[in-house]
């Protein structure tokens, strides 16, 4: 059984963006938005993103092996928001390619929320990305211990005001936890696009007074018209 915990820290909590009301689960939504969200993640990132790109995207990955950045790459026109990522296998490239500190590597370790935390925001540093999304974990068949087994993964994404990581236990052979890795680095990722398209269109809205009120005078494309699309 796959079991996931989100991060203490930050401002995703249990539920928080799950509840009633938040049309994360499906229910409640619009038909266009339901169908959006019975799509893959990186399918719903190029609806939002591909033809009025209001954010840029960019991953760093350890155990999924540039998975994520293949999924997301496979789907056409993510040119226009992904700007690449960096596989940052070894300590050394975590630390030297990604800002890691070293001490963060010896001690919790590479796989632990404050190396995933430090992955994302160093890339999103890195590419000048406005949201990037990192993976670290043990996908085995070794390597795994009694406090860090096989399945062990830590997600997180970094954004322009928090960073949010999220702990995971994939079940399975090393290919099944890659690819359940890759998978939910992709749902954390479009759900923080999602939060930050929210916020974004609340900016844009002539009823809120904010620094985008001309922009949405001018007709800007609003996460509904994507999403009505």
């Amino acid at each position: 059984m796959r079991y996931t915990r989100p991060s203490g820290r930050g401002p995703i909590e249990t539920g928080s963006e799950t509840g009633e009301g938040s049309g994360t689960d499906g229910i409640g939504m619009e038909p266009e938005t339901a169908s959006l969200h019975a799509e893959a993640p990186e399918t719903r990132l190029n609806a939002w993103l591909a033809t009025a790109p209001r954010f840029t995207l960019a991953a760093a990955e350890s155990c999924t092996g540039g998975e994520v950045a293949h999924r997301i790459t496979a789907v056409a026109g993510s040119s226009a928001y992904f700007l690449g990522s960096i596989v940052a296998y070894a300590n050394d490239a975590k630390a030297t390619l990604l800002g890691v500190p070293r001490e963060v590597l010896e001690r919790p370790g590479a796989v632990s929320e404050p190396c995933a935390r430090a992955m994302a925001e160093g890339a999103r540093r890195v590419f000048g990305a406005d949201l990037a999304v990192s993976t670290t974990g043990i996908a085995g068949p070794g390597g795994g211990t009694a406090r860090k087994p096989v399945g062990l993964v830590y997600i997180a994404v970094a954004g322009p005001s928090s960073t949010v990581c999220e702990e995971h236990h994939f079940p399975g052979d090393r290919a099944s936890v890659v690819a359940a890795a890759a998978d939910a680095a992709l749902v954390l990722l479009a759900t923080r696009v999602q939060a930050a398209l929210a916020e974004d269109e609340h900016a844009l809205d002539p009823a809120s007074p904010g620094p985008h009120h001309a922009e949405s005078e001018r007709g800007l494309a609003t996460p509904s018209d994507l999403l009505m699309s």
